[in-house]
C-alpha cells in the first residue's frame, strides 16, 4: 500500500484488530487496510496494478473507470427520480431522524418500512450474530444510500462500512457528512458496486444489502462476492427487497413501474437490467449454488400492510409485493 495525500505524507496509524483490510477491485491486490480516519484527498495505490483509490469529500472512490461507463444512465435516472421524490434536505435534522421519521413528509410510509426493518434487525438479529464477540460487528451497509443504516449501527457501537454507487450530499454518500458531530469515528464510505467490492475476503462479520438486493443484474454473482467478504461464521442479509409469490407477478409490477416511470419523468428507468424482485425459486437457486441456507425472518409492518394480499385478491388485481429479511450464514 502507498498513500499519499496534499495534506498528509502517510496514512494515519492502524489498529490491526479494527482495521478494514482492503482489496485491489481491478487485479484483486492487496492495498493494506483502511485507515481508521478517512482524510479527504488521501489517495491509496495498488503495490500490484498501481490503481489509485482516492478519498474525494470523504468517499472512496473505487468504482472502475469502465464500470462507470456502464452505470452511468442508471445513475443519472437514478438522481434525477430521487431529486424529483423530494429525496434529501439541507437541514442535518432530517437525517438525523432517519429512519425513524421523515422530517420532509414526502416519503413517510417507505421510510416507515424501514424504520420496522431496522428495528427487527436492532432487536433480533444483530444481537444474536453479536452474542458472544468481544469486539464490535464488522458491518458491510451495501446500497447505503445518505449512510442512515450506518449511522444507527454506529450508534449501537459496531463498525459499519457504507456502500454505494451514489455519491451527491442530498441522497447519496456525502450526506454522510451531517452524522460526523454524532459520532467518535465517522464511518468509512465507498462509491462501489455490488459485484466487484475493494475489500479483502472474510473482512466483514455481517453482510447488508441494504433496500439493494434487487438491483443485483445477475444474483449468484452479486451474492458470491458478498459471501467472498464475510467471514467464517458471518452472515449475509437481505432486507427491504420485494418478493412475490411466482414469477409472473414479479414481471408485472417491473412492466407497471416502467410504464409508470415513463408517463411521470419521460423515460422507463431501466439503465440497468435489474432482477427487481425475489421468488421462493430465486431464492432456492442461490440456496443451490452456495450451499447456503435462508432462514426468514417476518418483521410486523402492520395489519394494513398484512391485509394487502387479501384485498388485491378480492379485487382482482395483481398480487402486491410482500418483504421479508432473509439471512444466511457464509459456508467456508
Amino acid at each position: 500500500m502507498i498513500a499519499t495525500s496534499r495534506h498528509i505524507s502517510a496514512a494515519p496509524a492502524i489498529d490491526k484488530l479494527d482495521a478494514i483490510p482492503l482489496q485491489c477491485p481491478r487485479c484483486r491486490g492487496r492495498i493494506g487496510h483502511l485507515p481508521r480516519t478517512s482524510v479527504s484527498d488521501t489517495v491509496l495505490v495498488c503495490s500490484d496494478c498501481c490503481l489509485k483509490l482516492a478519498n474525494e469529500d470523504g468517499v472512496w472512490k473505487s468504482l472502475l473507470p469502465e464500470r462507470a461507463a456502464h452505470f452511468s444512465q442508471f445513475i443519472k435516472e437514478y438522481e434525477f427520480i430521487r431529486s424529483a421524490e423530494g429525496r434529501g434536505s439541507v437541514e442535518a435534522e432530517y437525517y438525523l431522524a432517519l429512519p425513524h421519521q421523515d422530517l420532509s413528509g414526502h416519503n413517510s410510509q417507505q421510510w416507515t418500512m424501514r424504520s420496522k426493518t431496522f428495528r427487527y434487525l436492532q432487536r433480533n438479529i444483530i444481537p444474536a450474530i453479536h452474542a458472544g464477540s468481544k469486539r464490535p460487528l464488522r458491518i458491510l451497509d451495501l446500497g447505503a444510500g445518505n449512510g442512515w443504516m450506518s449511522y444507527r449501527l454506529s450508534q449501537l457501537g459496531h463498525m459499519p462500512v457504507a456502500v454505494d454507487l451514489i455519491t451527491n450530499r442530498q441522497d447519496g454518500l456525502g450526506a454522510a457528512t451531517h452524522y460526523r458531530k454524532q459520532l467518535p469515528i465517522l464511518f468509512a464510505c465507498f462509491q462501489a458496486e455490488l459485484d466487484l467490492l475493494p475489500f479483502a475476503d472474510d473482512a466483514f462479520d455481517l453482510v447488508i444489502y441494504n433496500a439493494s438486493f434487487h438491483y443485483s443484474e445477475n444474483y449468484e454473482k452479486t451474492l458470491a462476492e458478498a459471501l467472498r467478504c464475510t467471514c467464517a461464521g458471518g452472515s449475509v442479509l437481505i432486507a427491504d427487497t420485494p418478493w412475490y409469490s411466482n414469477e409472473s407477478s414479479g414481471q408485472q409490477m417491473v412492466a407497471e413501474r416502467h410504464e409508470a416511470f415513463t408517463q411521470r419523468y419521460g423515460f422507463p428507468s431501466d439503465g440497468l437490467n435489474s432482477l427487481e424482485f425475489l421468488t421462493d425459486q430465486r431464492l432456492q437457486r442461490m440456496e443451490a449454488s452456495f450451499g447456503i441456507h435462508w432462514h426468514k425472518h417476518t418483521p410486523n409492518y402492520g395489519i394494513r400492510w398484512l391485509m394487502r394480499p387479501f384485498l388485491a385478491k378480492m379485487k382482482g388485481a395483481r398480487e402486491p409485493s410482500q418483504f421479508k429479511i432473509y439471512t444466511a450464514k457464509a459456508r467456508k
